[in-house]
Formats: C-alpha cells, structure tokens, sequence
C-alpha cells in the first residue's frame, strides 16, 4: 500500500513538472502545415475606397475608359508599396457618359456607396452639377481633365483641377495664332460648358491683344454637314480657325474645310487632343495644331509609365492618363499628409499642397483651387500622329 501511494505522488510530481501529459506542444518546423503563410501577413488592415466618375458609355468613352485605365496602374504601384495609412486602394466607377444627368446619378451614386475621395471629371458641362453633390457630401474630389473656368465659379471648395483652367487655355490658343501669323480668327463651339466657354474665353484674350474674330459659331453635336459654315468661314476671311469642342466632330469641321478650299490655320481646344482626330481627318490633319493637355508621349518622366500601361492594355495611353495617373499620386499624397481619411483633413492638405512633383510637372494650387501655372503644350499633327511643337 505505500509502496502504491508513492507511485502514485511521483506521477503528480511528473505532472505538474509538465514532463507528461499537460506540456506544451513544441513549435513546429519552419515550414510546417502548421506555419504555412505565417511569412505572408497581409500587408492591409482594411480597404480605402475611392470613387471614379468618368464617361465609359457615350461619344466620350474612349477618353473616360483611358483615364480609369491609368487611375488603377497608378493604384496597383500604391498597393504594391504598402496601400496608404496601411490600407488598400479600392475604387467603384460612376459613368456620367459626358451627360449632366447621367453625371448627377454617378456622383449620387459614388456618394451613397461611401466613398472617401472622388477622381474623374472630363466633360465640364457634365461635371458641374456633380460639384454641389460633393460639396454638400464633404467628398474631396480631383478634377483630371474638365477645366471649364464655370468649375471655378461653381466650385463650394471640395473640388480641385489638375487639367489648367479655360483662361490659361486661351492664352495657350492666343499664342499658337499669334506665332502663325493669323489676324483674324473664327471661332466654332458646340455649346456646351466647355467649349462655349473656352470661345468666350478666347475671343476676349484675342481681342485683347489687339486681333479680330471674324466669325464665331456654336453647331450641334453630333452634325455631319458643314457646308455652310465652312462657307461663312470663307467668306469672312477668317485667316485660322479654332475649334474648341470634342475630337469626332472636329475631324469631320476640319475634312470639310480643307476639301471646301479653306486653306487657312486650323487649332483645335484639348477636347480634340486624341490621335483619333487624325485618324478620322486623314490628309485634312496635317499641319492641324492643338493646345494639348500635357500628353505623356512628351514627358520624359513618363517613359516607366507609358510601358506599364501598354504591357498591361497593348496600347498607348491617351491623352489624359498622364493627369490620371498624376491625380491618383497627388490624392494618395493628401491623405498621408492628413494622416486620416477624415474629409476635412483631406480637403485641407489638397489646399496645401505645394510644388508636388507629378510626371506633368509640380502642382500648387491657387485659392480657387486651379493650377498656380498652365500645363498646356502646342502640338501639331504630322504623319497622321501629334509632334510637340517647341
């Protein structure tokens, strides 16, 4: 019995040594089943979810689809690099198919799902009313392209453009018929936000500098006839002509003009900046001029960019992915400055924001939230593609 009742108290010895029993399993192998992944933690602790509005139906689309192309190869470098605050960009698309109705129900839309920031904006007609639904939804939102100086007007201060305003568009077009040696000027738009608003612009700067617009037109979009005008043009002894709407009706003004024997300079607004004009006006583009947003095939700083986008879509970006692309860094930049997704802080570090480098170039904003300096070029179609005019 003693003998029983020492064995007995060795083994509650051995127990609460941890020698049997109740031990803690060892760690297994580096490698193990066990382990699997354990090297792996995912590099996020949550997602930032950002809106973007752009035309992906409609005559607008190739632009817009362009421009969401080049916001996600700049978002999958963010991600690759460690997401922003530790989290992972995420978007959800708006199309406002370059329509104020469809644009008021994408940026609802954007607003409802919560996003954090918007990207987007190219046509400026359509943008405008999406301005008050982002104001009134504290939404920051970078403006890649529209540049309509009616944003400026209508802007409650959330919204900030990367593309320069209309005035320094102007200016742009001032100087390209100045250096052609043009003194007298016709002006065509479609009479949208943007176009009617760029020709006003235009013939103020025009006047201004002492110079005559001879004629000065508005067509419907969409019109395929332009006999008339071409012969109004003619007669008023318009020595250039710019065209300050969209690309698929600009190609088809300017086939008609050369082929009605108007041999004066023709420039055409950034809306028109996509080689497809020249593919469309064939013989007509050659020597056609353009005041371009900064196209990347011009920017020495994009050459890293301009391959990832053709080995991820097998083609050329357009001519506002540079400014996608930019608007993307220059966001992600904002928020890390706020250090938080509060929209406030957001809003606040976009207004501070202060010679960021881009691959167009730096970016300070003025008060009313535009380029502090112009980022327009001149370009001329040559060949059947755009050459920068120096």
């Amino acid at each position: 019995m003693a003998k029983r009742l020492w064995i007995l108290a060795f083994v509650v010895v051995l127990i609460a040594s941890g020698v049997v029993g109740c031990s803690q399993p060892a760690a297994p192998p580096s490698g193990g089943e066990e382990n699997k992944g354990a090297s792996e933690a995912p590099k996020f602790d949550g997602e930032i979810l950002l809106g973007i509005m752009v035309p992906v139906t409609g005559s607008e689309a190739t632009y817009g689809k362009d421009m969401e192309n080049a916001i996600k190869i700049a978002a999958e470098e963010i991600n690759a690099a460690g997401g922003v605050l530790g989290k992972e960009l995420k978007f959800t698309l708006g199309d406002d198919g370059c329509d104020p109705q469809m644009c008021t129900a994408a940026a609802s839309k954007l607003v409802s799902s919560e996003v954090v920031a918007v990207l987007g904006g190219y046509c400026s007609g359509a943008t405008i009313p999406a301005l008050k639904i982002y104001g009134d939804a504290k939404k920051p939102f970078v403006i890649l392209a529209a540049n309509s100086t009616q944003l400026i007007d209508e802007n409650p201060g959330w919204a900030f453009m990367i593309n320069s305003p209309g005035y320094h568009q102007a200016d742009a077009a001032a100087n390209c018929f100045e250096n052609l040696k043009v003194n007298k000027l016709a002006l065509v738009h479609q009479g949208d936000g943007f176009s009617e608003n760029l020709a006003q612009l235009t013939k103020v700067e025009w006047e201004k500098r002492g110079h005559s617009v001879v004629a000065y037109d508005v067509v419907n979009k969409g019109e395929q006839d332009f006999s008339s005008l071409v012969t109004k043009i003619k007669s008023s002894g318009a020595e250039g002509v710019y065209w300050t709407a969209y690309h698929a009706d600009g190609a088809l003004l300017i086939k008609q003009l050369r082929q009605g024997g108007y041999t004066g300079e023709i420039t055409v607004a950034d809306g028109s900046s996509s080689v497809q004009l020249l593919e469309i006006a064939g013989a007509a583009g050659e020597g056609v001029y353009c005041t371009s947003p900064p196209v990347v095939d011009f920017l020495p700083a994009a050459k890293q960019f301009i391959s990832a986008y053709h080995a991820k879509h097998n083609q050329e970006p357009g001519p506002y992915a540079g400014l996608a692309y930019d608007g993307t860094y220059l966001l992600v930049d904002a928020i890390k400055r706020a250090g938080s997704i509060d929209p406030d802080a957001i809003k606040n570090a976009l207004s501070a924001t202060d010679k960021f480098q881009t691959l167009s170039g730096t970016v300070t904003f003025t008060p009313q939230n535009v380029l502090e300096e112009s980022n327009f070029i001149t370009i001329k179609g040559e060949g059947g593609k755009w050459v920068l005019v120096e």
